[in-house]
């Protein structure tokens, strides 16, 4: 069969995505620090824009040139743009301005920020320091300082030594001796490999006479976790009230010693949209706190206008750099307006819950929305993500509103947030001796007219970090 080469015409549709549009997307599901962040970048690297200062003059600079167009055309063209920038330093900084004066003869002290700006000791800080007065030889310390390197921040040695003796080219039996030498550093516990070693370093810091609680906690641990006490006096063959003073101890050991060396820094939330009630309606608000207000710089639209010694680059330059700006500032224009229609649209579904608390939140999924203010699903799904609203009822993720629901016996469905508020309200009040099972609850649930599964309690119930029924039993 012959092949034979020939040209051939074909018209054809395609779905291709154009730079802006990937920006503008990708703008939309940026948390409002991500974005803060970003715009910051994109001011640092074109020229083209900058940032409004002071929006009370931009504004009545922007009503004088809408009353008189001509004449804010006329001053903006005649302006020099090599003089636009010039600032009077002479005027800013008074001549007669001293420093204050510090010393025997000078009434303010100046001050010291070294005392002001405080570093928290980390634990890995803490270890080396009982390392170094410790009395250890130059060998022993390389050692102990491998070691102290491989703590995590809980205080464990997850790796094991025959992986840190070939990572590090040293000894395995140097690094076991060396480990007991760590172990006896504060805080208690530090060093351990796992959580049962953790509980014995800990007991045998005791002053008392601990082989029982060692016992106890290198046999019975399993025992311990399900609170099983009439088995462990049994197979320790101790009174019951002896064992319940023994496990009294071991629950106030810390699992987790290097807890208290972990940093305590608060991570506050901005919320990128307010709901305030006004009256009996609800109203949005965009905040805009914090936010570089954008603008496109006059000096290089000067430039584009009359700048005849400017080469053709420079020119192709500033209007590549404009169009970057322009649909920059458009594409936050649009991500600003898209949050409000979506926070808009989620006030009015859940009026309920803003009324009258999370109990009557309603179920909701994105297609509602999204039917609502015609946009696409995935649109509002990038909208919700990791964007936060200021409401009377608190501070909230827009996705915490959006549940499925749960069937009722009337007929009727419930949100599954709600569920989960009844399940933790249920745990709450039971009996700590006699704890509620997972059972149980469907049962009350299912008496309240809930119809729930077993298996969905006990989901809804780690999500809540609710611990099973046996776990949560208390005797004392």
């Amino acid at each position: 069969m012959a092949m034979q080469l020939k040209t051939s015409l074909k018209l054809s549709q395609q779905l291709r995505m154009t730079p802006q549009l990937q920006q503008a997307i990708k703008l939309l599901q940026l948390s409002r620090l991500e974005l803060e962040t970003a715009v910051r970048k994109e001011l640092d690297e074109n020229p083209v824009l900058e940032e409004v200062q002071d929006v009370a003059e931009e504004a009545s600079r922007l009503e004088a040139r809408e009353a008189n167009p001509d004449e804010g055309n006329q001053t903006e063209d005649s302006s020099d743009p090599r003089t636009q920038d010039e600032f009077e330093w002479e005027n800013y900084v008074d001549s007669k301005y001293k420093p204050p004066q510090s010393g025997p003869g000078g009434t303010d002290e100046i001050m010291n920020y070294e005392n002001m700006i405080s570093s928290e000791t980390t634990l890995h800080d803490h270890l080396l320091w009982q390392m170094n007065l410790g009395g250890f030889s130059d060998e022993e310390e390389g050692y102990l300082a491998i070691l102290i390197s491989y703590v995590d921040d809980d205080g464990y040695i997850k790796t094991p030594l025959s992986e840190v003796a070939q990572e590090e080219s040293v000894d395995e039996k140097e690094l076991e001796e060396m480990l007991p030498f760590l172990q006896e550093f504060d805080p208690p516990g530090v060093g351990a490999r796992d959580l049962k070693e953790c509980l014995i370093i800990q007991a045998k810091h005791l002053e008392e006479d601990t082989n029982d609680l060692v016992h106890l906690v290198n046999n019975h641990l399993k025992d311990l976790e399900k609170k099983n006490y009439n088995g462990i006096a049994k197979a320790m063959e101790a009174p019951l009230e002896d064992i319940i003073e023994l496990c009294k101890i071991i629950y106030s050991m810390e699992p987790k010693p290097g807890r208290s060396f972990m940093p305590r820094d608060t991570q506050f939330v901005t919320p990128d949209v307010y709901v305030y009630k006004v009256g009996d309606e609800y109203m949005v608000s965009l905040n805009e706190d914090g936010l570089p207000r954008l603008r496109i710089s006059n000096l290089y639209k000067n430039i584009l206008k009359g700048d005849k010694e400017s080469t053709a680059k420079a020119h192709d330059y500033i209007q590549e750099k404009l169009k970057s700006a322009v649909w920059l500032i458009k594409s936050i224009h649009q991500r600003q307006r898209t949050i409000y229609k979506v926070t808009e649209s989620i006030v009015k579904h859940q009026q309920d819950f803003f009324e009258k608390g999370p109990e009557h939140i309603k179920p909701m999924i994105l297609r509602d929305i999204a039917n609502d203010i015609g946009m696409h699903e995935s649109t509002v799904s990038r909208v919700t993500t990791s964007k936060y609203v200021h409401t009377p009822r608190g501070i909230f993720e827009l996705k915490y509103f959006f549940n499925s629901g749960i069937s009722k016996t009337d007929g009727d469905s419930l949100a599954s947030e709600s569920v989960k508020l009844k399940i933790k309200d249920l745990v709450s009040q039971e009996n700590p001796k006699n704890p509620l099972s997972d059972q149980k609850i469907v049962e009350l649930l299912k008496k309240d007219g809930i119809k729930i599964a077993r298996r969905t309690v006990a989901k809804y119930r780690d999500v809540l970090k609710i611990l099973p029924s046996s776990k949560r039993k208390k005797l004392f």
